[in-house]
């Protein structure tokens, strides 16, 4: 590896402050602020506003997609349509 080409990897906490929920991990981003860990030790800060406790995917919460809704909706657009084609008219 070559020095001074690659950026510093240092642990970094994440926090998503809508949840009350804060990680650490490793990354190359860096924060103003710092905040104290468990383990006594201080690490660079970084806010995010949304993380896996507060994603609707992963919390179950996610807005179920209704896809005999969809079906429907795709055969009243193109159902007719795609009948004549299945049909043919003419040719050999």
């Amino acid at each position: 590896m070559q020095q001074d080409k690659h950026p510093s990897y240092h642990p970094v906490v994440f926090r998503d402050r809508s949840a009350g929920y804060a990680f650490l991990t490793r990354s190359t981003a860096s924060g103003e602020e710092t905040i104290e860990w468990d383990d006594g030790n201080s690490y660079p800060v970084i806010d995010v506003e949304i993380s896996a406790e507060s994603h609707p995917f992963f919390t179950g919460k996610a807005r179920v997609v209704d896809t005999e809704g969809q079906v429907a909706k795709w055969e009243r657009r193109y159902g007719d349509e795609a009948g004549k084609d299945e049909g043919g008219e003419g040719g050999s």
